[in-house]
Parts: structure tokens; sequence; C-alpha cells
């Protein structure tokens, strides 16, 4: 089997389309078409059931993508262990706006400024899908801002807690109060980012189990939220005084400063952490071993 054909498996299997999978491998279709009739036939099975337009990944092709996946690292690793010189290659790696925005600016400039010949292509992608995409492959490191610290098939390192501030306008009618419980923002208007988001859904678990009364009592619906989707649209419209919002505090640290926002006296029950991971078993290569120090670096410091 050669590794050319194994890598063209891996991304046929990731995409599910000989289409895309040629466009994102720079080939002709009719050749992606070919390498896996070929290893096909070296294999003596069939890897893909082709379905009218769509395929899918036979038994036997389930059974051959962790190995071309190990083998592609191992690949990759062997590269790594000869070559002189500067770690080089493209990182592929999940995260959300909060920390793109805030917390990764440091980690991202020393990387490209001292590592030039590493690539670090963002995607943007909240924890379910991150992690999803972690497992099968098709990203190399993902961040994570979770209250679980464990992951099912995936190595996660804290890198540290992530604080968060419940905020509104400088003159909503909860700002200044002492002492909020949580049934005392019954009422507010609620701003938010979109669903998946971790502290959204926290944040959305704990109105609705004060509206029951209890952990105990029956279910309540859903509180609305009015979804801006990005954090800097959330603030503008908090801001404005439509509503408040649960966000990390990194994100609206210096708009409290301004006293352009003010932060609510409630303590939210729940602790978030941001997280560096990747799939369990996975070797780094080189140039992602020396992203996840800096990253543990940076966290310390």
């Amino acid at each position: 089997m050669e590794l050319r054909l194994l890598a063209t498996f891996e991304k046929v299997a990731e995409v599910l389309s000989f289409t895309r999978a040629a466009a994102e491998l720079g080939y002709a279709q009719s050749s992606v078409t070919g390498q896996i009739r070929t290893l096909e036939t070296s294999l003596g099975t069939e890897l893909f059931e082709r379905l009218g337009g769509r395929i899918r990944l036979t038994e036997a092709g389930e059974r051959l993508l962790p190995y071309a996946r190990r083998m592609a690292e191992l690949a990759e690793e062997a590269r790594a262990a000869v070559a002189a010189g500067e770690p080089a290659g493209t990182i592929t790696i999940g995260t959300m706006e909060s920390l793109t925005t805030y917390r990764l600016p440091p980690l991202l400039e020393y990387v490209h400024h001292r590592h030039p010949a590493v690539r670090l292509a963002l995607r943007p992608t909240l924890g379910d899908a991150t992690r999803q995409a972690l497992r099968q492959g098709t990203y190399d490191l993902g961040f994570l801002m979770e209250a679980a610290t464990e992951h099912e098939g995936l190595e996660s390192e804290v890198l540290a807690d992530e604080p968060l501030a419940l905020i509104a306008s400088p003159g909503h009618p909860l700002a200044g109060r002492e002492g909020l419980a949580t049934a005392d923002l019954a009422g507010a208007g609620l701003i938010g980012t979109e669903p998946g988001c971790a502290y959204r859904d926290l944040f959305e678990a704990e109105l609705a189990g004060a509206a029951a009364g209890g952990p105990d009592s029956a279910p309540s619906p859903s509180p609305d939220f009015l979804e801006f989707g990005t954090i800097e649209a959330s603030k503008r419209a908090v801001a404005s005084g439509l509503g408040i919002a649960l966000l990390p505090r990194i994100a609206v640290q210096e708009e409290l400063a301004s006293g352009a926002l003010a932060e609510l006296d409630w303590q939210p029950p729940f602790t978030l952490f941001t997280q560096l991971a990747w799939r369990r078993g996975k070797r780094l290569p080189a140039h992602v071993r020396l992203f996840v120090e800096q990253a543990r670096r940076l966290a310390r410091e």
C-alpha cells in the first residue's frame, strides 16, 4: 500500500466525496477515483459503497481508516525525525470566537514570527463540532472552553480557568443591585451567542432550573434568548439596553473598565476551563508539538 493512496483514501473518507477530495488534494477527480480503485484492488475489497451520487465507507473501509491515519502520522514523524532545520507544516486548529479574539493572539503571533514555516489554519467551531473533527482527524488540535475536562477519544490539557461575567448596560435596573440570585434574572432580556456555546448552554440550563423552582421540579421551558451570533454583536446589544449577557470576562474587560458596560453581582454556579485537545493516541509531529509547548508556556505566564 502506497502512502499516496492511503492519503487519498483518508481524504475521501473524511469528506465522503470524490469531487471535493480531488479539489482539496489538487487532483483531477478521475485521478482520485483511479487511486481508490487501485487501493481496493490491492486489498481485494471495496472500501466505499457507491449510492448514486453519494458514497459511504464499507465495513472494510471503516477498519482501514484508523490504520491509514496512523501510517500518515508515522510518515510525518519520520520526516520530522530526519529533517534538519526549522519545524515546518500546517496545523489545522478548531477554535471559537472568544478564544481566537482574546486569548490566542500572543500565541499566534509568536508562532508566526518565530516559526514562519509553520502554517496555522484556524477553523471556527464550537465544542461538539470541534471534538468530532478531532476524533475524525479533520483537525490536528482544538481549543475548547468547557466545564468538563475529560472527553471521549481525546487527550486534553487544561490551560486556564475562564472567568465569566454577567453584563448589562450601566442604566439597567439590575445594575448596582447586590447579591443577585438566579431567580432575580427572570424577566430580564437575554442576549446570547449561538446554541452549542458552553457558557450559553449552562446559563440557559441554570435559568430554566430556577424558573422551575429547583432541580426536582417539573421541567421549565427554555428561556428565550435574542441571538446575535458573535460576542461583539452581543456586547453592542447589551450596551444598547436590549438585555443582559453572560460572556467570558476577558471579552468584556475593556468595556467594564471604561464604564460602557456594568457587571451584575451574580456568580455563575459553574466553572469553565480553556483546554487544548487532540485525538487520543495521535503522534504529534514536531511542528504540532512546538505549538502545544508554546501554548503551555504562554498559559503559565
